[in-house]
């Protein structure tokens, strides 16, 4: 049985390809998915695609993780700046999460500089496009294949 991750995609994420095409280009939530998924597989990995607009149900889904998958990307979206509740979820799956955003939060305003749920994260990729999906599945699942090889 393949190893799974889970692809997480918080609020507006499903906009993709539609909402402010000048700082989120225009892929598609779609494309997203199928860039991660084909990552995943050339490492031998499986991904659960889920995307949410509503906190609770990304938490849920969080948990669901526990002791299931391997780890997770995950692009909380504007909840990034706000749950603590989403950072707590993440802290207690023990799982590693890497944490995305399409746009660089650092060059936007003001509020957006700060992650909240990043802090529980193993690292954040930011301002990279979608490539940055690519490039958090590969750390995640370097992360993972390391710490297999830590362990053997």
């Amino acid at each position: 049985m393949k190893r799974k991750i889970l692809l997480l995609n918080g609020p507006n994420i499903n906009m993709l390809g539609t909402r402010e095409r000048e700082v989120y280009g225009s892929s598609t939530l779609k494309d997203v998915e199928e860039l991660v998924v084909q990552t995943a597989e050339g490492k031998g990995f499986a991904v659960e695609c889920y995307q949410s607009n509503d906190e609770g149900k990304l938490i849920d889904r969080i948990h669901a993780a526990f002791q299931k998958l391997e780890g997770i990307v995950f692009n909380p979206a504007a909840y990034s700046h706000t749950s603590i509740a989403i950072h707590d979820a993440i802290k207690s799956v023990h799982l590693p999460v890497v944490e995305v955003h399409i746009s660089n939060i650092f060059a936007r305003e003001n509020f957006r500089h700060e992650s909240i749920t990043a802090r529980a994260c193993i690292g954040q990729i930011t301002g990279m496009g979608v490539y940055g999906y690519k490039l958090a599945t590969l750390a995640l699942i370097n992360k993972i294949e390391r710490e297999e090889d830590a362990i053997d």
